[in-house]
């Protein structure tokens, strides 16, 4: 990504706030074969040091990622959109996207059938929590595990990341706040990022 400093994310708990608001994820490994990619949900580890990251593929993905074997990229985007000029002052013409975006690397370690089996318990469980109806792996953990086979499970810690919320931050406090409203109406978890982190 573009390094422009006003834009960088460097706080930890910030990237683990973007993680978990966004857990649908880029997976991109440089492969013996060349680059691959995939997009899986990505549970961030709560309680641990640095980032964690939990997540599965589905079988053959992995051997095509060649998993465990070389550092990953995993993408993480947050809110975005376009920003139109015609939000500025008259006379600033030039256009831009507004988004929040990390990059995460690591070397992903593959987890064994048990560890598989409750990271995807988990990962059911956070996503279902919400829901009124709200399903369980263990209301058929018989099937569950025969289906589970069809998958590998990853955990990685974070050895490094690049990640940027890129918020109008160039503009004057007006502006963002006309931007921040136009998008209130169109996209407002963006405009609700953008007056939390934008000033």
């Amino acid at each position: 990504m573009r390094h422009t400093p006003r834009y960088l994310m460097t706080d930890v708990d910030e990237v683990k706030r973007l993680i978990r608001h966004n857990p649908w994820a880029t997976f991109v490994s440089p492969a013996s074969t060349g680059l691959v990619a995939s997009h899986y949900p990505a549970l961030l580890e709560e309680g641990e040091e640095g980032i964690v990251i939990a997540s599965h593929f589905g079988r053959p993905d992995e051997q095509l990622h060649e998993l465990g074997a070389h550092e990953i990229l995993v993408i993480i985007q947050g809110p975005h959109d376009y920003v139109s000029p015609s939000l500025y002052e008259p006379g600033d013409l030039v256009p831009t996207w507004n988004h929040l975006t990390a990059h995460l690397y690591g070397i992903p370690e593959v987890l064994g059938e048990e560890e598989n089996y409750a990271m995807l318990s988990r990962l059911t469980d956070h996503f279902e929590a919400h829901r009124p109806e709200g399903r369980s792996l263990s209301e058929d953990e018989a099937g569950t595990r025969r289906a589970a086979k069809g998958t590998v499970g990853l955990r990685m810690r974070v050895t490094r990341f690049d990640a940027r919320a890129k918020l109008s931050q160039n503009k004057s406090p007006e502006v963002r706040e006309t931007i921040a409203r136009r998008f209130d109406e169109t996209n407002a978890l963006l405009a609700e990022e953008m007056r939390r982190l934008g000033g």
